[in-house]
């Protein structure tokens, strides 16, 4: 994930939609989406801004899932050239290999409430995966891997307060996760409409192939 030095809602805002960047915090009153003076692009002459381009109405795109899912261009890239060199619709395959990352996992497992600390979780050695400390973000999981967390009391401490925040927001079928045992299973691939925010592919894989 590029690291955002200035105020994160400031990217929601450019995009006109929640990418809960903070967690929690976006579903509040405080989130400035809610709020009327400030839900508009960011910016002194915003309000002056006219109708966008056609490649512009596609980058807009492609930076929303960039900003969602924390990459940068050149990994985006990357999992791009994957998706076309694999059979299918390019644009779903991009999405799935997104979902998968090991940082969505445990955002959408609801271990974090953000991507972000998703990743500060993985980074920090609290995350394993069949076993073995796994501590890169971007790890692509596989059907039948197991999640569990590194045997620390602050770690179960952190993660139980994480999962007791989100008790009411279920999980996605294709994830397995046991609350008191603080693991989780991905018991299949996720497909297009496991993607949690309104996105356009096939805009994103024109702007990509240009």
């Amino acid at each position: 994930m590029g690291r955002t030095l200035g105020p994160v809602c400031r990217l929601c805002r450019r995009e006109s939609i929640k990418l809960m960047l903070k967690g929690a915090r976006c579903e509040t009153a405080k989130c400035p989406m809610e709020r009327q003076d400030r839900n508009r692009p960011p910016g002194m002459f915003s309000w002056r801004r006219g109708r966008s381009s056609e490649f512009g109405i596609r980058l807009r795109e492609k930076q929303k899932v960039k900003r969602y899912y924390g990459v940068l261009e050149k990994q985006f890239r990357l999992y791009f050239r994957q998706a076309e060199r694999r059979r299918g619709n390019t644009g779903q395959t991009l999405l799935s290999l997104l979902e998968r990352r090991l940082d969505n996992v445990i955002y959408k497992m609801h271990f974090a409430p953000s991507h972000r600390l998703a990743r500060q979780i993985i980074t920090h050695g609290h995350v394993k995966v069949n076993g073995r400390k796994c501590d890169i973000p971007s790890y692509s999981v596989r059907q039948g891997d197991k999640i569990t967390l590194k045997a620390a009391e602050k770690t179960k401490k952190l993660i139980q307060a994480n999962l007791e925040a989100e008790k009411n927001s279920p999980v996605q079928p294709w994830l397995q996760v046991d609350a008191q045992a603080l693991e989780g299973v991905v018991v299949a691939l996720p497909n297009r409409d496991d993607v949690q925010i309104p996105v356009e592919e096939q805009l994103i894989v024109e702007v990509c192939s240009r």
